[in-house]
Protein backbone atom coordinates (compact mmCIF):
# COMPACT_ATOMS: atom_id res chain seq x y z
CA UNK A 1 0.00 0.00 0.00
CA UNK A 2 1.13 3.52 -0.77
CA UNK A 3 0.18 6.86 0.70
CA UNK A 4 -1.67 9.39 -1.42
CA UNK A 5 -1.84 13.10 -0.73
CA UNK A 6 -5.16 14.68 -1.63
CA UNK A 7 -4.39 18.29 -2.52
CA UNK A 8 -7.47 20.49 -2.45
CA UNK A 9 -7.80 23.54 -4.70
CA UNK A 10 -10.51 26.17 -4.33
CA UNK A 11 -13.86 25.74 -2.70
CA UNK A 12 -16.02 27.98 -0.57
CA UNK A 13 -16.22 28.56 3.15
CA UNK A 14 -19.58 27.93 4.87
CA UNK A 15 -21.76 31.06 4.98
CA UNK A 16 -23.39 30.41 8.36
CA UNK A 17 -22.69 28.52 11.57
CA UNK A 18 -25.43 26.04 10.63
CA UNK A 19 -23.84 25.40 7.24
CA UNK A 20 -20.46 25.09 8.95
CA UNK A 21 -21.86 22.41 11.27
CA UNK A 22 -23.22 20.48 8.28
CA UNK A 23 -19.84 20.67 6.54
CA UNK A 24 -18.01 19.46 9.65
CA UNK A 25 -20.47 16.55 9.97
CA UNK A 26 -19.88 15.64 6.31
CA UNK A 27 -16.12 15.50 7.01
CA UNK A 28 -16.65 13.41 10.14
CA UNK A 29 -18.88 11.01 8.19
CA UNK A 30 -16.37 10.72 5.33
CA UNK A 31 -13.47 10.12 7.72
CA UNK A 32 -15.55 7.38 9.36
CA UNK A 33 -16.17 5.70 6.00
CA UNK A 34 -12.45 5.81 5.18
CA UNK A 35 -11.55 3.93 8.36
CA UNK A 36 -7.95 2.66 8.32
CA UNK A 37 -7.35 4.24 4.89
CA UNK A 38 -7.16 7.65 6.59
CA UNK A 39 -3.53 8.41 7.44
CA UNK A 40 -3.94 12.14 8.19
CA UNK A 41 -7.20 14.07 7.95
CA UNK A 42 -5.16 17.12 7.03
CA UNK A 43 -6.05 20.75 7.41
CA UNK A 44 -7.11 23.76 5.40
CA UNK A 45 -4.33 25.87 3.93
CA UNK A 46 -4.19 29.61 3.46
CA UNK A 47 -1.40 31.84 2.17
CA UNK A 48 1.06 30.29 -0.27
CA UNK A 49 4.42 31.50 -1.49
CA UNK A 50 6.40 29.99 -4.34
CA UNK A 51 10.20 29.86 -4.34
CA UNK A 52 11.86 29.52 -7.74
CA UNK A 53 15.17 27.77 -8.44
CA UNK A 54 16.79 31.22 -8.57
CA UNK A 55 15.57 31.95 -5.04
CA UNK A 56 12.92 34.46 -6.10
CA UNK A 57 9.85 34.41 -3.85
CA UNK A 58 6.34 35.32 -4.98
CA UNK A 59 2.80 35.01 -3.64
CA UNK A 60 0.88 32.13 -5.23
CA UNK A 61 -2.87 32.75 -5.37
CA UNK A 62 -3.38 29.36 -7.04
CA UNK A 63 -1.91 27.46 -4.10
CA UNK A 64 -3.72 24.60 -2.39
CA UNK A 65 -6.66 25.20 -0.06
CA UNK A 66 -5.93 22.09 2.03
CA UNK A 67 -4.86 18.46 2.09
CA UNK A 68 -5.51 14.99 3.49
CA UNK A 69 -3.44 11.80 3.30
CA UNK A 70 -4.87 8.36 2.53
CA UNK A 71 -3.40 4.91 2.01
CA UNK A 72 -4.67 2.71 -0.78
CA UNK A 73 -3.63 -0.24 -2.96
CA UNK A 74 -3.40 1.87 -6.13
CA UNK A 75 -3.83 5.34 -7.56
CA UNK A 76 -7.21 4.30 -8.96
CA UNK A 77 -8.32 3.09 -5.52
CA UNK A 78 -7.20 6.37 -3.97
CA UNK A 79 -9.14 8.32 -6.61
CA UNK A 80 -12.28 6.32 -5.80
CA UNK A 81 -11.86 7.13 -2.09
CA UNK A 82 -11.28 10.81 -2.91
CA UNK A 83 -14.53 11.02 -4.87
CA UNK A 84 -16.40 10.93 -1.56
CA UNK A 85 -14.55 13.94 -0.13
CA UNK A 86 -16.86 16.71 1.10
CA UNK A 87 -14.58 19.40 -0.33
CA UNK A 88 -16.04 18.61 -3.75
CA UNK A 89 -19.49 19.78 -2.57
CA UNK A 90 -17.96 23.21 -1.86
CA UNK A 91 -16.74 23.59 -5.43
CA UNK A 92 -13.14 22.52 -4.92
CA UNK A 93 -11.12 20.13 -7.04
CA UNK A 94 -8.74 17.45 -5.79
CA UNK A 95 -5.33 16.34 -7.02
CA UNK A 96 -4.50 12.78 -5.93
CA UNK A 97 -0.73 12.38 -5.63
CA UNK A 98 1.03 9.06 -4.97
CA UNK A 99 3.99 9.26 -2.62
CA UNK A 100 6.83 6.78 -2.19
CA UNK A 101 9.60 6.22 0.32
CA UNK A 102 12.87 7.56 -0.96
CA UNK A 103 14.92 7.28 2.21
Amino acid sequence: MANYVLVYHGGAMPESPEEGAKVMQAWTDWFGKLGDALVDGGNPASKTRRISASGAVSDDAAGPSGYSILKADSLDAAVELAKGCPVLAGGASIQVVETFNAM
